[in-house]
């Protein structure tokens, strides 16, 4: 009986503390341009002209030369730096394709456009599960 209520205890002050914690971080801007206006037809293709290590979980990891689809491209503003969100792309990083982030457009070349990102869309947080 008394496993019973240590276990009840346990429990109990396991839901008295915060579900969910982290750093809250700033937005990067508050518009977008897209092909689409739901930012999935891809803008363009983009090669690295440098490395990047992402900052933050927002932002993407890319390498010299690894190619990249662009997705959207922030608006930039006032002191904000000119960010584009996109996935890498190719066999030696099938580990991150598909993972969609930033990155500063100053460190890639646009190889190939697709569409032009002519539908400027709020940057919000969606919500992922459909109602």
């Amino acid at each position: 009986m008394t496993r019973v209520r240590l276990v009840v205890l346990l429990l109990s002050l396991g839901l008295m503390r915060p579900l969910v914690t982290g750093i809250f971080m700033d937005k990067l801007a508050s518009k977008k341009l897209c092909a689409d206006d739901d930012c999935v037809y891809t803008i363009s293709l983009a090669r690295a002209e440098e490395d990047y290590n992402a900052s933050d979980c927002r932002f993407i990891n890319i390498k010299k030369g690894q190619l990249i689809y662009v997705y959207s491209k922030l608006v930039k503003e006032k002191d904000s730096g000119e960010f584009w969100a996109g996935s890498v792309y190719g066999e030696q990083y099938e580990d991150h394709m598909g993972t969609v982030g930033y990155f500063p457009s100053s460190l890639v070349s646009e190889q190939h456009v697709y569409q032009e990102a002519n539908k400027t869309v709020p940057t919000t947080v969606r919500n992922l599960q459909k109602p």
